[in-house]
């Protein structure tokens, strides 16, 4: 007589599992014996029994058979069965639902729909999906992650040139992302002086942007952020290169004016310029700015002194 053991399947892993209570053994009956339901003798016959229930294998078929959950067909006492937690299969039928392998002393996973998968579709189908291409990111993969999104590493390009950013440096903009160089061409502000984009630093000069290094001084180069300086038409000077080569002479005391410091008000007459404090009679040092002045022979007099000339 030959026993026919009905493995339960393995479940990521486990030993296989003992017969269950469904379990049944087929052989050639040897004594005398009829069966269960239809009463036809079956000594010298093949039968099966079930339950301590003997019977042919037609009626075994027809009544005690379990139903294969995957073709919904009996599975006969020819055939081999294999059951986990109250459900049974053909063992021919006991196959993954996503790549067809046969999963008979193999780890698998039964999910929804009583579908049952393999270890490696099983992992492949819960792993996270690349934003990119939207294929699974499974383990050993290289990848990149931010704010809860994941890609594969040669997914994650740049939106505006498409290279691989990689693992390297990047800049988000709402669902775009860019490299660092197309970030700086398309969004970074762009120096008033050499047209470049500005990556961090600069300076503001009246609401135009500057590279710390390209806002210096005309005459000597030295930078001028954070320091004082004079504008002269689109020039820029430090406070004594101004001095040096641009500011006018005071007529009176032939020093730069440089609008710096002690006499910042300037006195213009004619084509001469003096310090506020400069300006003065040349008799009686009264100062004569914002005042009435006689010019003389060339020289500044309050509107008194001339008449004792």
């Amino acid at each position: 007589m030959m026993k026919y053991l009905m493995p339960s399947s393995l479940q990521r892993g486990q030993d296989l599992l003992p017969p269950g209570p469904g379990s049944y053994t087929v052989g050639t009956m040897s004594e005398r014996f009829d069966c269960y339901y239809c009463r036809d003798p079956l000594h010298g016959k093949k039968y099966v029994q079930k339950e301590g229930r003997h019977c042919c294998v037609k009626c075994f078929d027809k009544i005690c058979a379990n139903t294969c959950i995957e073709c919904k067909k009996p599975i006969g006492a020819d055939s081999k069965e294999l059951h986990f937690k109250n459900r049974y299969w053909h063992d021919t039928c006991f196959k993954c639902f996503k790549c067809y392998t046969s999963l008979v002393n193999e780890p698998f996973m039964l999910r929804e729909n009583n579908k049952v998968w393999c270890s490696n579709c099983t992992a492949t189908e819960d792993a996270p999906r690349c934003k990119g291409c939207f294929k699974p990111i499974i383990a050993g993969d290289q990848n990149v992650e931010y704010k809860k999104m994941v890609w594969h590493k040669d997914c994650f390009t740049c939106s505006q040139c498409k290279q691989v950013i990689g693992s390297g440096s990047f800049f988000p903009k709402g669902d775009d992302f860019y490299c660092v160089s197309c970030h700086e061409h398309k969004f970074a502000k762009t120096c008033a002086k050499c047209k470049n984009p500005i990556t961090s630093g600069g300076l503001t000069y009246q609401e135009q942007p500057w590279h710390s290094e390209c806002f210096i001084c005309s005459n000597c180069k030295k930078q001028l952020g954070g320091k004082r300086f004079t504008a002269v038409e689109d020039q820029f000077y430090c406070v004594e290169c101004y001095k040096e080569c641009v500011a006018k002479k005071c007529a009176g005391c032939k020093n730069p004016i440089t609008g710096f410091g002690r006499g910042t008000s300037v006195v213009n007459y004619e084509d001469e310029s003096w310090h506020d404090y400069c300006f003065k009679c040349t008799k009686c040092a009264r100062g004569l700015a914002n005042k009435r002045f006689v010019c003389h022979n060339g020289k500044i007099y309050c509107a008194e002194c001339p008449k004792r000339l």
